[in-house]
């Protein structure tokens, strides 16, 4: 039996990305063009960029206190770490350190100064870390020492202006009670009372305490902080070096290639899964045939020991024959989506030879009357017995003179009716001769295969599908759009047939294209095979390889019969009568 359509399952995740990853990654030029960019920009910031040397000092703050060593001490007593350190990068550290460089020898203005300067500060701690960005490693080393100096020697002048302001405050405290106590001790010196002397008591305790508070300020420790590690020249330029840059770039070349990986990915038309072929068609996969490069030139892959490609047919041919809607039948239309129809011409006869094999009474009918080729490429040089409809009075044109035996060594042999340039192709596919040819698949051990044009570029498949429900569909997986395919459904379910399934073709290799590049891109004017008659004249109207070449429909719409009837010697030349 055919298996059941899988549908594509929105939840299962993993093999949604590993479907779109195989999907990126089969767009190889966009990932090496983005590791490539990725790769010289950074070899260019690498090579292009100045050299810079990083050189860090380390300050400790502490407050003023009176004494460092009392039990429960705080360090950090009236600290704000991140106010010093918007201090440390201020303009007023900047002045004092551009004075001490000057006195150096080296002038820099404020701003550019502070441009290379760096403060930070390690979480919980009370440290300043000064790190300095210069051109040279002296520079570095004498620039961080001297904003870290600046910073320690504007905080000490600024505690000692803060503890000036102060004492002078105490002191326009103490002023006004310093003569007040002289004035009450004349007075206690003429007149006696208590009340004098206890006022003069009370301000000689004040006055002590204000007295006690200057000393007090006085005697704080107004030590800003410690130098404790003092900038060093570095030995080494800071940044990434060439090895971390290559890698970084290379990194985010990967990155930018899967991106526009990804954009092409969107916006290719395209089948790009064999998920969304089977999607698209409606119908499952019959298989994938691979690409073997001695079956360069030679239609037939069965018959042939050892090949893959003809395992394969096999296995498609054997897969079928158990197909309910096909047994019930036994025909078959293979065609292609549109372009050249090599690839179902392949098709079609490997498919013959593999019911052959099996013992069938296979019947293979070329339905291809715009560019017939079929029986050169097969040798199909016995001619047929006559079968039933074509005795008694018959009309002997096409199809009734064009069947011939074509034999498969080691597995048999199945007959063949090449087709025949006509004049009006569709009223040939629809004639009673090819339908009788058709009904022969009703015949128990039969099998009707029609080979028909592609099915898009024209509408003989089409004729043929009322009589031939099952389609088989042979594409190459990057050369069919998914509008082909949902259209190629629509028209087919229309015309009341069916899609059995598709086979996906490998295409011509590198070395086939190429050779057929060199001999002129297809089989040359004249050519005939091996026991084939005469061929008609090369270049002429009409010719299959010129009409093949063309790729136009409309020139094909309305041939003359260039090698219909009887030749002079009374056989067909494309039936591949002697």
């Amino acid at each position: 039996m055919t298996e059941p359509l899988r549908t594509l399952d929105e939840q299962d995740e993993p093999a949604l990305l590993r479907d779109q990853f195989r999907q990126l990654l089969r767009y190889r030029t966009l990932l090496v063009t983005g590791v490539l960019l990725g790769l010289l920009g950074s070899g260019w910031l690498a090579l292009s960029g100045d050299d810079t040397y990083a050189a860090t000092g380390e300050v400790s703050v502490r407050s003023a206190t009176s004494d460092p060593f009392a039990a429960g001490a705080s360090a950090d007593k009236g600290i704000n770490i991140g106010s010093e350190r918007q201090t440390a990068v201020s303009d007023a550290v900047g002045t004092i350190a551009a004075g001490t460089l000057a006195k150096q020898g080296d002038t820099v203005e404020v701003g550019a100064l502070l441009s290379g300067l760096q403060v930070t500060n390690p979480p919980n701690t009370l440290v300043l870390k000064f790190a300095y960005t210069g051109r040279t490693p002296e520079q570095a080393r004498a620039r961080a020492q001297a904003l870290a100096e600046a910073y320690l020697e504007i905080r000490r002048e600024r505690t000692e202006d803060s503890i000036d302001n102060m004492i002078d405050g105490y002191r326009a405290q103490l002023k006004p009670l310093t003569e007040q106590r002289d004035r009450l001790a004349e007075q206690e010196t003429g007149t006696s009372g208590d009340d004098v002397t206890s006022a003069r008591a009370n301000l000689i305790v004040a006055i002590s305490g204000l007295n006690q508070k200057i000393s007090e300020l006085r005697a704080l420790d107004t030590t800003p902080g410690y130098l404790n590690k003092k900038p060093v020249a570095p030995q080494h330029p800071t940044g990434a070096g060439l090895p971390l840059l290559l890698g970084l770039g290379g990194v985010v070349g990967l990155a930018l290639g899967l991106l526009m990986s990804w954009v092409r990915l969107v916006f290719d038309p395209a089948v790009r899964s064999t998920r969304e072929l089977v999607r698209s068609l409606g119908a499952p996969l019959l298989g994938t045939l691979p690409r073997e490069r001695s079956t360069a030139g030679t239609l037939l892959a069965i018959g042939r020991p050892g090949s893959r490609l003809a395992e394969e047919y096999r296995a498609v041919a054997f897969r079928l024959a158990y197909d309910p809607s096909f047994a019930e039948r036994r025909r078959l239309l293979v065609t292609s989506p549109r372009g050249d129809n090599d690839m179902a011409r392949a098709a079609a006869a490997n498919l013959a030879a593999a019911f052959a094999e099996m013992g069938r009474d296979v019947l293979l009918v070329e339905a291809d009357l715009r560019t017939p080729s079929l029986a050169g490429d097969l040798g199909a040089a016995q001619p047929g017995r006559s079968p039933r409809w074509a005795t008694g009075n018959q009309d002997r044109g096409w199809p009734s003179d064009s069947r011939a035996n074509v034999d498969v060594p080691g597995s048999g042999a199945f007959t063949l009716v090449a087709g025949r340039r006509t004049d009006n192709v569709p009223r040939a596919l629809t004639s009673a001769p090819v339908s009788r040819i058709i009904a022969e698949g009703g015949r128990p051990g039969a099998v009707v295969i029609v080979l028909a044009p592609p099915v898009l570029s024209y509408a003989d498949a089409v004729a043929l599908v009322d009589r031939v429900e099952g389609v088989v569909i042979v594409c190459r997986p990057r050369e069919v759009h998914r509008s082909d395919l949902e259209r190629i459904r629509e028209i087919i379910g229309a015309a009341g047939g069916s899609v059995l399934g598709t086979l996906l073709h490998p295409g011509h290799g590198r070395l086939d294209r190429r050779t057929r590049g060199k001999s002129g891109g297809g089989r040359p004017p004249g050519h005939r095979p091996s026991g084939q008659g005469p061929a008609a004249p090369g270049g002429r109207y009409g010719d299959p390889d010129v009409a093949g070449r063309t790729g136009d429909p409309a020139e094909t719409l309305g041939l003359r019969t260039v090698d219909g009837g009887h030749g002079r010697d009374g056989h067909n030349s494309a039936a591949g009568h002697r």
